[in-house]
């Protein structure tokens, strides 16, 4: 008795029944008991655990008004020229009262006040800073605009992106899924039973990854939930495609459709495993992580993935046999029609075409794919803050407004905490190149505040080699720590390189190793890992010439190459296992060049939506205005395009069948060979 063959045996009639009753109580049991998972959000959410930034921010907890965050309130001449009377004037203004003194600029044209923002958590902190522009807009003299920028003001507009944005995304992926499923079914009705059996996993998904958070007290932002729906929807509706192809052609051999889907099951279900196997070891990597966020992704993911893969193995087979053939009107299968392995699909024909050049096909590939990437040798990572939204909110523009009047730094001092003299910290500051001017700040006991102000533009390489040579020049000070925004992506971008180091080969080596146990071979795992690499590669050199050209970015966001990896590696191993595993069952009686053939026509068509789908699900992620998220998406979408379109259906079949059996080595899948214990296939 295979694995699969109990969770088979329960599709019977009168049990189905049961069984989708069960799991949508249970579902909505859970869902509607637990509700989500909930958490304060912290600033060292986004900060590498043990950086000098960290430290910093949890010092910080210690001086006084800790509830408090600050604001840098920005006046303008709309003709160039404030006049003194005018500069007299707003030195009163409603809302700056409470903030440090107003500052003209050398050229008149500029005046900003930095204004304590006191909140009690994001939410609070948006409602506070909203209430602090509409106050300020209300009294302002004729010809002068203002504008709010500085930390609060930036973390607000962060915030308010994911406002409402979860909702919106959740809305999208469906309707993305809902249509693709139409396209593809060509059904008017049968769509409706995938995309139910997947939403409800998405629902229940997100309720059980952000409690397993919270219990174990991993950090997780809003963008964890909206990749974790992606996530669930792209890899459940795939794995539906699977199980449903393979449904297809069993009705087309098997009369009693309860029979037909336990047939079904028993093949596509280890292919499932499979998958959510090396996708679950995968994304669990990311606990390794010196982002506290990033380690939330990957187990939010794990939690998402499993839940995903027991929908797709235990509810919809039985959700899908309560509906007689009629579900896949007007294209209804009926017994004796000819099964997709026993036509002459179109994939097939490519398959044979493949087949009377094999080695042809591989240069040819190979050399598209190399093309692709020739873009990584430009590719620059680290994005500044003032390049993180597709839309510029306020914050930003009048950051980028203020650098034109004022040191570029003005409105984000680098904050240093020091138990030292913090007179020696201000003269060693001022001796920095790119430091325009230092100034002591409160004290706590032994700890003092030192502001340091850069001249170089904020985001930019020259500002955060500012901030190492400050850290160079206060190291001789005991006890002294710098941070604040610009300090943040120097120890971000060093501990992305880090992760990128210690987690690339990890993932590949992991999906490897699973591929090598799960599949009992050696070769064919080594090929198909290679394959997903080549794909990622030349994913991040096409979208590279996409940014820079099309969208006008600067940069990729330090965290996308390790997420875009780990999601292609993942899940583009998803439809190697899909192929090989039929291919595996094709062999046994049909020779490996034929069971290669045969299995890329029967698979190729259910390969080809399902990378579509995918590929069109995470493309979804550019509903938020975040860049790195759009990026991501990107990348993902057209990896999943390569992989589906050329690389698993192409380059795979033309290296199998230059292979043979060697393919396979050292397991024996030959013709004539008895079959194997798994008995594992796919359709």
């Amino acid at each position: 008795m295979t694995l699969l063959d109990r969770p088979a045996q329960l599709i019977r009639r009168g049990r189905s029944w049961w069984i989708a009753l069960l799991f949508v109580l249970v579902a909505g049991a859970l869902i509607g008991g637990l509700k989500a998972g909930t958490r304060t959000a912290s600033p060292l959410d986004s900060l590498p655990v043990g950086s000098e930034s960290a430290r910093v921010v949890e010092l910080q907890a210690q001086f006084p008004a800790k509830d408090s965050s600050s604001a840098l309130v920005l006046f303008t001449a709309d003709d160039g020229s404030l006049e003194p009377a005018t500069v007299a004037a707003l030195r009163t203004a409603p809302g700056i009262q409470g903030g440090s003194p107003l500052v003209p600029s050398q050229d008149g044209s500029a005046a900003f006040s930095v204004v304590p923002v006191k909140s009690t958590s994001a939410t609070d902190n948006i409602k506070v800073v909203k209430a602090l522009r509409a106050q300020l807009k209300e009294s302002l003299p004729e010809g002068v605009s203002v504008q709010l920028t500085g930390p609060a003001a930036v973390q607000a507009d962060l915030g308010a992106v994911f406002d409402g944005a979860n909702t919106r995304l959740l809305l999208a992926t469906a309707s993305v899924v809902g249509l693709l499923l139409i396209i593809t079914y060509r059904s008017p009705l049968l769509w409706l039973v995938p995309l139910t059996v997947v939403g409800l996993a998405d629902q229940l998904a997100g309720v059980l990854a952000t409690r397993v958070l919270q219990w174990t007290g991993v950090a997780w932002d809003e963008s964890t939930v909206g990749i974790l729906s992606v996530l669930v929807f792209g890899a459940g509706t795939d794995y539906a495609l699977l199980l449903i192809s393979r449904y297809r052609d069993e009705l087309r051999r098997d009369e009693d459709r309860y029979a037909a889907m336990r047939t079904a099951l028993r093949h596509t279900g280890e292919a499932v495993m499979l998958s959510a196997t090396t996708v679950v070891l995968g994304v669990l990597t990311l606990l390794l992580s010196l982002l506290p966020a990033t380690r939330g992704l990957g187990l939010a993911s794990a939690v998402g993935i499993l839940v995903a893969a027991g929908y797709a193995l235990f509810v919809l087979p039985a959700v899908l046999v309560l509906f007689g053939r009629w579900i896949f009107w007007p294209l209804v299968p009926r017994v004796g029609q000819a099964s997709l392995v026993e036509t002459r699909s179109f994939w097939r024909r490519v398959g044979d075409q493949v087949a009377k050049r094999p080695s042809a096909f591989v240069a040819g590939t190979l050399v598209i794919l190399a093309a692709m990437a020739f873009g990584l040798t430009q590719v620059k990572t680290g994005l500044s803050a003032t390049d993180q939204f597709l839309v510029k909110p306020e914050a930003i523009s009048a950051s980028e407004r203020l650098a034109k009047s004022f040191p570029a730094g003005s409105s984000d001092p680098v904050a240093v905490i020091t138990a030292g003299d913090p007179a020696a910290v201000v003269a060693a500051a001022k001796t920095v190149p790119g430091v325009s001017g230092a100034a002591p700040g409160p004290t706590a006991g032994s700890l003092h505040q030192v502001a340091v102000v850069l001249s170089p533009e904020p985001g930019t390489e020259a500002a955060r080699q500012a901030v190492r040579d400050l850290r160079a020049a206060l190291h001789g000070i005991p006890e002294t720590y710098v941070g604040g925004t610009e300090a943040k992506a120097v120890d971000v971008a060093d501990a992305s390189s880090r992760d990128r180091m210690l987690l690339f080969p990890l993932i590949l080596g992991l999906v490897l190793l699973a591929l090598m146990v799960l599949l009992r071979s050696i070769v064919a795992p080594i090929i198909l890992a290679l394959t997903v690499v080549a794909t990622y590669l030349a994913s991040i050199g096409a979208a590279w010439w996409i940014f820079t050209k099309v969208f006008g970015f600067s940069a990729l966001d330090s965290g996308a190459p390790l997420l875009t990896f780990l999601f292609l590696v993942a899940l583009g191993v998803d439809y190697n296992i899909f192929l090989v595993t039929r291919a595996r069952e094709e062999a046994a009686t049909h020779g490996s060049r034929e069971g290669m053939l045969r299995a890329l026509g029967a698979t190729g068509g259910v390969i080809t939506s399902a990378g579509v789908l995918l590929a069109a699900v995470f493309a979804v992620l550019g509903v938020l205005p975040l860049v790195v998220l759009a990026q991501i998406g990107v990348i993902i979408c057209l990896g999943v395009l390569l992989d589906t379109l050329l690389v698993r259906t192409v380059l795979v079949p033309a290296l199998a069948l230059l292979l043979g059996d060697r393919f396979w080595w050292p397991r024996k899948v030959s013709a004539g060979a008895p079959a194997q214990a798994s008995g594992g296939s796919v359709g």
